[in-house]
């Protein structure tokens, strides 16, 4: 098992003689051993350190061997631009939410993504799974980077804040307050290296009003605010990639003219903020699906009716408007069959959560006593979110991932990981290949920078070096 290590004197001692300090700058000298030993003794200090200092020692170490190692947070901005411009298409970009096994999924999907010569994929987490799977941005970044470096990549590697979501009933209250908690959870992603935000503010959508432009103008006068505070926070020359939200995914299907009035209100609303800012790269709309499906009382998941010409419309829509096109989230859960009609409506992105944490969950390999286990805290636990009417099967499947945090570390440690991991693995060749992304990496490396960016030695183990 990787060591998890006590001080940061114990995590240098365990790294060498393959990596060392010298002064304020980390040195691999061995980038084989490093590669597969090494940085899983990282990845497993950052998460699991009881200590703060070795915590921050590990997360520094880990960004700085991405810095070394070719495998830099980056911006997708530039290949959405080139997408808005027409130069490519046919293609749909895959955003996969790590909820669990963080580094080895990360891993999984960039060994992946080398052998069918991927560029083009994202690695996310929403603002909602921060707090249940126990990942503050700073620590999902840490294990993405990890996980890549783990997996011999080098290329950018796209990290996304994905949900960044107003709370209706919290912004009704006091909007000020609820804001604030979206501002602050922005600067806390760009500190933390991710590159790729998306401002969910759909949920402030009022179909009460007389027309589209009322409806939407909360949701657009809040997604500008933040984009106007994002482009103020990027000091490194990167323009962070920001995503929007016209539909709030679960409700009624999203139209044109609700896409209009969001893009031209949104487009007034940045030019007086932040006159001549860049504004967001896509937009998430509503089709038909909703988040982690709809389980049925034996715990299986409904069929959905995705209606896929309006993604095609709204698409054609956005890159009128400059942008890549239209985005779909809640998808993991669709029948394999569908994902090779994303691409061919030109959909500019697709989301990936729920389906990767049932294949943990429910592959026959995944302990039955951890189940077990599981199950008991949900019920113990998660007994309020039950609603009326709920099998036994489906209170499970509905709060099973508030599960992922508290075992965060059993299933980390899962003895039987490998087996299941194989077959995530197939599962994200297989989309790879539906979605089009295949081939991809060239065209990535023409159209985005990943910027070298280093960062200062934390004080604890300055002063841990100079004891």
């Amino acid at each position: 098992m990787p060591h998890v290590a006590t001080s940061p004197n114990d995590l240098l001692d365990t790294l060498a003689p393959n990596a060392r300090l010298d002064e304020d700058r980390l040195v691999i000298d061995d980038e084989t051993t490093f590669r597969a030993v090494g940085i899983r003794d990282l990845a497993w200090t950052a998460a699991f350190s009881s200590d703060e200092a070795t915590t921050e020692t590990a997360q520094w170490l880990v960004w700085e061997a991405s810095q070394l190692l070719g495998a830099r947070s980056a911006s997708i901005q530039g290949l959405y631009d080139a997408r808005a411009r027409g130069e490519v298409a046919g293609f749909t970009v895959p955003a996969i939410n790590l909820r669990a096994q963080a580094f080895d999924m990360a891993r999984i999907v960039y060994e992946a993504a080398d052998e069918a010569d991927v560029g083009a994929v994202i690695l996310e987490l929403a603002r909602s799974e921060q707090t249940y799977t126990f990942q503050r941005p700073v620590d999902y970044a840490t294990s993405v980077l990890a996980g890549a470096i783990a997996a011999g990549w080098r290329g950018p590697v796209f990290i996304q804040g994905d949900h960044y979501q107003f709370n209706a009933k919290k912004y009704a209250a006091d909007p000020e307050a609820m804001t604030e908690e979206i501002r602050r959870a922005c600067r806390l992603a760009i500190d933390a290296g991710y590159r790729n935000i998306d401002i969910d503010s759909s949920t402030l959508v009022d179909l009460s009003k007389p027309d589209v432009d009322e409806e939407q103008r909360e949701n657009y006068r809040r997604a500008a605010e933040l984009t106007g505070l994002i482009r103020s926070l990027e000091t490194d020359g990167v323009t962070v990639s920001v995503g929007g939200e016209i539909g709030e995914v679960g409700t009624q299907n999203s139209t044109v003219e609700e896409l209009r009035a969001y893009l031209d209100g949104y487009r007034r609303e940045l030019d007086r903020l932040a006159p001549g800012a860049r504004g967001i790269s896509k937009v998430s709309v509503q089709t038909g699906t909703s988040h982690g499906g709809i389980p049925l009382p034996d715990g299986g998941v409904a069929e959905v009716k995705l209606d896929f010409e309006v993604l095609r419309e709204l698409g054609i829509v956005a890159r009128e408007h400059g942008l890549a096109g239209a985005v779909q989230h809640g998808a993991s859960t669709l029948p394999d069959e569908l994902f090779h009609r994303f691409p061919a409506v030109e959909t500019a992105e697709i989301h990936l959560a729920t389906g990767f944490q049932n294949a943990l969950y429910e592959h026959p390999a995944f302990s039955a006593d951890l189940h077990r286990e599981i199950e008991s805290w949900c019920f113990a636990n998660a007994a309020a979110e039950r609603k009326t009417g709920q099998t036994d099967q489906q209170f499970v499947y509905t709060t099973r991932k508030k599960a992922i945090g508290p075992f965060k570390r059993e299933l980390w440690d899962l003895e039987t990981k490998d087996e299941i991991l194989a077959a995530q693995r197939r599962k994200i060749a297989y989309l790879f290949t539906e979605l089009r992304v295949n081939g991809s990496r060239a065209m990535v490396a023409a159209n985005v920078r990943a910027v070298e960016m280093h960062r200062p030695i934390p004080d604890s183990l300055r002063s841990a070096v100079a004891r």
